[in-house]
């Protein structure tokens, strides 16, 4: 199982101690500023999915997204 764990960036040493010491933990490592947008960006993009499919949102087609080029 993989689980996000949000840490202050000023506990963030201890934090990583913290889980790196942990026997069950098979890997702990940082995310990079632009993973942490990319993440952010997809869960952004994953709610307006989920609220398109249940008819809350209408998102623009293909060719909308063409025509503002």
């Amino acid at each position: 199982m993989k689980v996000l764990v949000d840490i202050p960036d000023n506990e963030a040493t201890f934090g990583m101690k913290v889980l790196k010491s942990l026997s069950f933990v098979k890997k702990a490592k940082p995310m990079t500023s632009a993973t942490v947008e990319l993440w952010d960006d997809l869960k952004e993009a994953s709610e307006q999915v989920r609220l398109h499919k249940r008819g809350k949102l209408k998102l623009k087609t293909a060719q909308e997204l063409l025509n503002e080029l």
